[in-house]
């Protein structure tokens, strides 16, 4: 029995040591199953599997839940306006909550979010409901709304 919860420590240790990038941290998370699916068809996947680091706002299937299911179903098929949302929620750089100044910040599709701290931290107005979550190759906020770029 000992050696059996011994090897079952060391095999949590292994398997929480392997890299986890954004899209796995994400995938782990299980609460952005219709981010994944936003990423795969895109073709996102491998750019947020790549050496970074991205800082990425982003939004859980409630958000998206948001968003009326036609218009959500057309914005899935429709590849270059899903590029430009899901890019519009990456910025390059690892920045962490603690490090967040109210302000504009430029994206990886071109636009700015602005973002301000009064009474927590919030993106375009979306708020960030848990901050900080690290993975290898930068940090995912995780937002309360999917941000559209103007």
């Amino acid at each position: 029995m000992k050696k059996l919860i011994i090897a079952g420590a060391i095999a949590l240790a292994s398997v929480a040591a392997q890299a986890k990038d954004i899209v796995d941290t994400a995938v782990a998370a299980g609460s952005f199953k219709t981010l994944v699916t936003a990423l795969q068809a895109a073709g996102l996947v491998d750019t947020l599997k790549g050496k970074g680091p991205f800082t990425v706002f982003a939004p859980t299937d409630e958000a998206f839940a948001k968003i009326p299911k036609a218009d959500l179903d057309a914005l899935l098929k429709d590849k270059a306006k899903l590029t430009a949302v899901l890019t519009y929620h990456v910025v390059g750089g690892k920045v962490l909550a603690k490090d967040i100044k109210p302000g504009k910040v430029k994206t990886v599709q071109g636009g700015e979010l602005a973002l301000a701290t009064t009474g927590g931290v919030t993106v375009d107005g979306a708020k960030v409901i848990t901050a900080d979550v690290l993975a290898d190759n930068g940090v995912i906020h995780v937002i309360d709304t999917v941000l559209m770029p103007k």
